[in-house]
């Protein structure tokens, strides 16, 4: 009985290790699993083939990649040999967008409601190129919006549209630190001009001339050119800029036209060596004109803070007017020919911006009204801005139809104060002119002035002749 017990337990053991040998066992971690012969070669020359497939194909990833790694490198400026060691050729995306160029930018900063900017380069409008100031840096610098603000960049990283600054150089063309403790616009003390910005440059410049005369102009000037269309507004703006540029370069100027023509633009941009012309040309909609006006206006107040003398060339106001009547809400009252009263409010604070500041500094603004265009709207227009000015320069359509030139309205024409802008010799003689010839036909005035203006060589000349005239015998009227 206990031998048979034995026997089937040896059975029972040697089918268990038979049955080991047709499954084996599991390898245990670390102990390599023993082969056949023939096993080993077969896998032999499998890993061979393989290894020999892995290492073409490093050798040709190994290329590609150093070809990309010198192009990165050569676009990004970093030198790089053709014998160095393998491996060290590779740059990480850290290390690219570290040793990318940083570019030095200049824009005109717009603050958003949420605090950040960005720096803008055309024309004031937004582009791909403009460049993201962060609130830090704007809170920092006392940063606001028309500040001209040069400093490096980087580069936009992925993911990103624009680029951002990385650090402020210069604002408005001082350090930063004035910017912080400059003062604010509104806090500047406006007084009444006090120096002249002289126009004349040639003989034969006779507008300008004239309106040195019957219209001085300073630093701080609030005035009007009121035209009636195709009287020669438009190039008597360009003359005034060119005479501004010529003989008073140290003066910001910015012409600023309106819904405009194209090709007055360019003929304008044409015409200028050193201002600035910001332009928004009849086919934009009216936001953007209105968002270019107050672009420009908060460029000159900054500029203002900086103790820097602005002149900025205005045409015109009255398409400015409408604009603002298309864009601000309806207030429920309208006047006649449709205009909204609280459109003209901030019309009026473009003008009104001009001043002579105590403390230094001086915006001049010259802006253009139309009159007589068949408009009800654009006569009230100029009627709500009639008394806001302290100059007023009157064109004469009767005049320009009979082609003499400068078209002015020497009665209507003249200048609040003009005693602070011009000599004690050459208001006495414009006094005693315009009292000779009060009592000549308007247009008669304007010819028998502009034909002795021409018969002389400079206003100082002029004065004089005028003084002789007079002198001997008002009735003559020179």
């Amino acid at each position: 009985m206990a031998k048979s017990k034995i026997l089937v337990e040896n059975n029972t053991l040697e089918e268990k290790l038979a049955e080991e040998d047709r499954v084996p066992a599991p390898r245990k971690r670390g102990r390599p699993r023993k082969v056949k012969p023939e096993e080993d070669a077969e896998k032999a020359a499998v890993e061979e083939t393989t290894a020999h497939e892995t290492v073409t194909e490093a050798l040709r990833d190994k290329d590609v990649t150093e070809s990309i790694d010198k192009k990165l490198a050569v676009d990004v400026g970093i030198a790089v040999s053709e014998t160095d060691v393998e491996g060290e050729q590779k740059l990480t995306a850290k290390e690219i967008r570290d040793s990318r160029p940083r570019p030095e930018v200049c824009g005109i900063l717009e603050i958003a409601e949420d605090g950040f900017g960005f720096l803008r380069f055309n024309n004031f409008l937004t582009s791909d190129k403009d460049i993201y100031v962060s609130p830090t840096q704007i809170r920092r610098f006392n940063l606001k919006t028309g500040d001209k603000v040069c400093g490096i960049s980087r580069l936009p990283n992925d993911g990103e549209r624009f680029g951002a600054l990385l650090y402020v150089k210069t604002v408005n063309d001082d350090e930063p630190g004035l910017a912080i403790k400059r003062p604010d616009f509104e806090d500047l003390t406006p007084i009444f001009p006090q120096e002249r910005l002289t126009l004349e440059r040639t003989s034969k410049d006779l507008s300008m001339r004239l309106i040195d005369l019957i219209s001085p102009i300073g630093k701080g000037q609030r005035g009007l050119i009121v035209a009636p269309p195709k009287a020669g507004k438009t190039t008597l703006l360009k003359r005034i800029a060119n005479s501004i540029e010529q003989n008073h370069p140290d003066v910001e100027l910015i012409v600023f036209l309106v819904d405009e023509r194209p090709e007055e633009v360019t003929d304008m941009k044409r015409s200028l060596s050193s201002g600035e012309v910001i332009y928004s040309t009849f086919d934009e909609r009216p936001q953007h004109h209105v968002k270019v006006a107050e672009m420009v206006l908060a460029r000159a107040k900054r500029l203002a803070e900086h103790k820097k003398d602005v002149v900025i060339l205005l045409d015109s106001i009255t398409r400015l007017a409408r604009a603002y009547n298309l864009v601000e809400p309806t207030s429920g009252r309208t006047l006649s020919g449709g205009l909204d009263p609280s459109a003209l409010y901030k019309p009026k604070k473009f003008f009104g911006a001009a001043r002579n500041v105590e403390e230094g500094g001086s915006i001049t603004i010259l802006a253009t009204a139309l009159v007589e265009t068949g408009s009800r709207m654009d006569d009230v227009i100029y009627e709500e801005f009639k008394g806001t000015g302290n100059m007023e320069l009157h064109l004469d359509r009767k005049l320009s139809e009979k082609r003499i030139f400068p078209a002015f309205d020497l009665n209507k024409s003249g200048t609040r104060r003009e005693d602070l802008l011009m000599t004690q010799s050459e208001l006495e003689a414009i006094w005693t002119m315009r009292r000779a010839l009060s009592n000549v036909n308007p247009h008669e005035v304007s010819e028998i002035i502009i034909d002795n203006l021409a018969n002389t060589t400079n206003n100082e000349n002029f004065i004089q002749v005028i003084k002789k005239i007079l002198g001997q015998d008002q009735k003559k009227y020179m």
